[in-house]
């Protein structure tokens, strides 16, 4: 499927500004950026666009802890506080509700040492999360604000952290409301279905898996975990994988509930209320599988601790399960910037757990290379880094 009337050179036509490989989160908000800054874009995807990871369900927007303060909480602390108008901003353009809603978050604090640490962590909110006159919280509570029920009181013996600075967004909303933006754009051709097998930044070319080309005048790879493929040959010849495909499942349950509940979190379990009597359930890890796509029992696992941790969804009938593959970039944080020897060939992927909070922000940063200026980014960020990372020598076994 292609789209648009610009921009896409696929065998010798027209060449687009940038050309960008993926269409998840990631890509679909650096091509909306690109576009708004004037360039003319070809979004390419070997599936659907937002068919991958960035199609699940769980849309947790989870600040780090605001303890020992540096600049990667804080630049995602600031994208998280950005991501409220962007995504007012998609609504209000596209008329498609994103799920967006700054809902807060429930930890329960089963034992009483966890609430000292919690309220060491309540003195360092106080500095760490604010933004103006903003101020969030991450409060020492004594019982949930939403009843027992929620989560059930047998966890809380210690109280719980009501943090008011996590958020929520429905993927599937967000990423439908991008692509309804950018389809309307006559500077974004999208195309659908075409794989890309490599890119030679040098030459300014792409070739397809079908043997079609396209040329660009630079190339932002942002396709998941296929990212890492097409990144790899540009490390040096003993290096290690730039990054790796990590397997997630989550389930979709249908309550009597009010979306505008807060989150719930413990022991590796979140519990995410939406949008019509819908709570997200997730997720699991998963560095080893057999089908990336299919579920399992860990997931029929994880909902029975959801519905241990949460008694309102006991009977809650399963309404979806997902599972897919999410990228993990050797250093864990995402992979973002010009390569150092080839400038033309831009990185942008490697979000693993956080991808839907950073996306925007990300975007936006991958793309000050197209217009000479440096990213700002934290140093663990940058695509030198991480080769770096994967250029050290391996411990032996």
């Amino acid at each position: 499927m292609e789209t648009g009337d610009r921009t896409a050179s696929v065998s010798g036509q027209l060449r687009p500004d940038v050309l960008i490989v993926g269409g998840g989160i990631m890509g679909l908000w650096a091509a909306r950026f690109a576009v708004q800054a004037g360039l003319d874009v070809a979004l390419v995807d070997g599936a659907t666009l937002a068919s991958g990871a960035s199609g699940g369900l769980l849309g947790a927007l989870m600040p780090y802890m605001p303890d020992k303060w540096d600049t990667k909480k804080q630049f995602q602390f600031e994208a998280l506080l950005a991501l409220e108008d962007e995504a007012r901003l998609l609504e209000e353009e596209t008329g498609i509700a994103v799920g967006y809603r700054r809902s807060g978050r429930l930890i329960p604090l089963p034992k009483p040492h966890l609430r000292v640490i919690a309220e060491r962590h309540q003195k360092d909110a106080v500095t760490a999360w604010r933004a103006g006159d903003r101020q969030f919280a991450w409060g020492v509570i004594d019982r949930s604000p939403a009843g027992d029920g929620w989560p059930d009181a047998a966890v809380t013996g210690a109280g719980l952290v009501h943090d008011t600075l996590a958020a929520r967004v429905s993927p599937r909303g967000l990423t439908a409301a991008l692509k309804v933006g950018l389809s309307a754009s006559s500077r974004c051709r999208i195309i659908e279905g075409a794989a890309v097998k490599a890119v030679d930044p040098d030459r300014q070319l792409a070739e397809l898996a079908d043997g079609r080309t396209i040329s660009f005048g630079h190339a932002i790879i942002t396709a998941g975990v296929g990212s890492f493929p097409l990144l790899n040959r540009f490390s040096p010849d003993d290096a290690q994988p730039l990054g790796m495909a990590v397997k997630g499942q989550a389930a979709l349950l249908k309550a009597d509930i009010d979306p505008d509940l807060p989150l719930i979190y413990l022991d590796g379990v979140y519990a995410v209320p939406h949008e019509g009597g819908h709570v997200a359930i997730g997720s699991t890890s998963e560095n080893r599988w057999t089908e990336p796509s299919s579920t399992d029992e860990q997931l029929e696992t994880l909902i029975a601790k959801a519905r241990r941790l949460v008694p309102s969804l006991a009977e809650a009938p399963v309404v979806e399960r997902w599972a897919g593959l999410r990228p993990k970039a050797i250093d864990r944080d995402p992979m973002v910037g010009a390569h150092p020897d080839h400038p033309r060939l831009i990185a942008l992927t490697g979000g693993f757990k956080i991808s839907f909070g950073l996306a925007h922000s990300l975007a936006r940063q991958a793309l000050r290379p197209i217009f000479g200026e440096e990213p700002v980014l934290p140093p663990g960020f940058t695509f030198a880094h991480h080769l770096q990372v994967a250029s050290r020598p391996q411990n032996p076994a």
